[in-house]
């Protein structure tokens, strides 16, 4: 079999726009490198930019629109980049992970082509191979509702993309040669600093204006997009003397309910609006950590400034929930609903699609643990590591049908396995069929899962074992839809997809050394109906690796246009 030699071939026949499709092209060149002026602590650290940014540029997308992001690889390392809750439907060949994507390479640019088709919400990128995320690299998405379809809530005065996460001292080489050491590994458990948007905190003491300040006018309302764009821990959000009413996460609106802080777990995002309702003065913006007692320098601590401020912020900043309590954090979880009534991507309201009455194909146990192989500290899924192949898992699915790859329905869905081991976990996912997984926490600090490809209707949370009676207590009503969920530590967290989404999927823990050290699998939905509206056709600018590293093909025919919305 012969395939398309070369690394770049610039894939503008994709985006040719045909006549009636209600969408835009939106282009980005991005140049990625590392920077090491940038010191958000300490000097000559190494921190990853686009264009010179840290965090990176804002993609700003409306419904359907098709995004085009040719990636410059300045680095002295391959590199990939994921659309994290981008679902990428019919084409996970542009998803950006290990599974689906060969890198690339140092010295060498790629050109993804995607369309956010069917979707809102707020969303982030980040780079997903080599350790790369805990030295930047990420960025916000927003994708905005189209003209024709109302938001529901009035139109607020400004947005702001407001990206938090935890940051190392350490360089992320160190970093990650220091997880992989049976000695060390413990060593990236407990970060230095919580950043906002790359700043670090406030500090009344220091003439320095190196923290994130947002500037807002009094009686009008903003929107806070908030991502946790960290590796290791989650965070309690808050705004001193100002509620927060929550009305979006992940593509999903949701029931609106006011807040006075907001739980926020590693790889989530969520909109609140923020009415500046208080005195002209200024106000600390704080996140600080979950299931950990920190002193001051562990704390993200921004300012909310009032345009006509003369007043500085002074004193401690606002605390918040105990970090500990965890009841606390799971009912406002549970709290967390959808908006049935609302339109969202489509005018047809989100509660025309329910789980109220729905017939499961499939149910998946999934315990998440550390394990050890051969004395190396892993991360393991029922007790199986995932050992990342050198040929992406949706090259060999193509061509060789996996064959060489990885064996499908070999990992165990429903039992953990006597001793850790590797695996190139690959499992059957019925398309058009309701999955049921059930994420089972077997460490002792929180996690949070995220599947490529599609949201989630998050049903359920529980404590200790599951059992097939849990489901009684599972809210089929109005669960939020979105696509990472937390768990919390010894307990479950349930939750349904409907599998209409042909391609391989990466499912995964969002901490950064779970998902690097082993904690994820794939999920494969496959249609075997040959028509190329169930499923995109390689890119022409198809890189290729591994076992095809070497082959020669004529150039495939051209991808389909872009589908049309409502």
């Amino acid at each position: 079999m012969a395939f398309l030699k070369g690394l770049f071939v610039f894939a503008i026949s994709f985006v040719v726009l045909l006549h009636g499709v209600n969408c835009i092209d939106i282009y980005h060149e991005w140049i990625v490198s590392i920077d090491t002026t940038i010191n958000p602590l300490t000097s000559h650290q190494s921190v990853i930019t686009i264009n010179g940014m840290f965090p990176g540029p804002l993609i700003n997308a409306t419904t359907n629109d098709i995004v085009i992001v040719n990636v410059f690889n300045n680095m002295d390392e391959s590199l990939l980049i994921t659309w994290n809750g981008i679902q990428q439907r019919l084409n996970s060949w542009q998803d950006g992970v290990s599974g689906t994507n060969c890198a690339i390479e140092a010295g060498k640019n790629w050109t993804y082509v995607f369309q956010v088709k069917d979707q809102i919400g707020t969303f982030t990128y980040f780079p997903s191979i080599n350790f790369h995320k805990v030295a930047g690299g990420y960025g916000p998405i927003r994708v905005n509702n189209r003209n024709v379809i109302a938001i529901p809530f009035p139109k607020p005065e400004a947005e702001f993309d407001l990206l938090i996460g935890d940051w190392f001292r350490t360089d992320y080489k160190s970093l990650r040669s220091s997880i992989q050491d049976k000695q060390s590994n413990q060593f990236f458990d407990i970060p230095d600093a919580i950043l906002m948007n790359g700043k670090r905190r406030y500090n009344e003491l220091s003439s320095s204006k190196r923290h994130k300040s947002f500037t807002v006018t009094k009686g009008m309302t903003y929107r806070f997009r908030i991502s946790n764009v960290g590796t290791v821990m989650s965070f309690n959000f808050r705004i001193q003397n100002h509620k927060m009413v929550l009305v979006e996460t992940e593509g999903s609106y949701t029931n609106q309910i006011s807040l006075d802080s907001l739980d926020v777990h590693v790889g989530q995002s969520y909109s609140v609006l923020v009415t500046a309702d208080q005195n002209e003065a200024d106000y600390y913006i704080v996140a600080t950590p979950k299931m950990f007692k920190s002193d001051a320098t562990l704390e993200g601590i921004g300012i909310l400034h009032y345009a006509n401020s003369l007043t500085t912020v002074s004193g401690p900043a606002p605390d918040g929930p105990d970090p500990f309590d965890i009841a606390f954090s799971v009912n406002q979880a549970k709290s967390v609903t959808w908006n049935m009534t609302t339109g969202a991507a489509r005018p047809n309201p989100q509660g025309t699609f329910n789980v109220s009455n729905v017939t499961l194909a499939q149910t998946f146990i999934l315990h998440g643990s550390k394990g050890e192989i051969n004395g190396w500290p892993r991360y393991v899924v029922n007790n199986v590591s995932y050992f990342t192949p050198d040929t992406p898992l949706k090259l060999a699915d193509m061509f060789v049908n996996g064959s060489g790859v990885y064996q499908l329905d070999q990992f165990p869905t429903h039992s953990v396995y006597d001793s850790a081991s590797y695996g190139v976990s690959v499992v059957s996912g019925i398309h058009k069929g309701w999955l049921e997984i059930v994420f089972k926490n077997d460490l002792d600090v929180m996690d949070s899962w995220h599947l490529d490809g599609f949201g989630f209707y998050v049903v359920g949370f529980g404590n200790g074992d599951w059992t097939p009676a849990a489901r009684e207590t599972y809210n089929i009503f109005d669960p939020v839809v979105r696509s990472t969920v937390q768990v919390y530590p010894g307990r479950w967290t349930a939750v349904y997809v409907f599998l209409d989404n042909p391609g391989m999927w990466n499912l995964r823990s969002q901490h950064l050394k779970n998902w690097y050290l082993g904690q994820q699998l794939f999920i494969r939905v496959f249609d075997d109906n040959p028509n190329p509206a169930k499923e995109r056709k390689p890119p022409q600018n198809l890189l290729l690796c591994g076992m095809f590293e070497s082959s020669i093909s004529p150039v495939p025919s051209p991808a389909p246009a872009p589908q049309e919305g409502w």
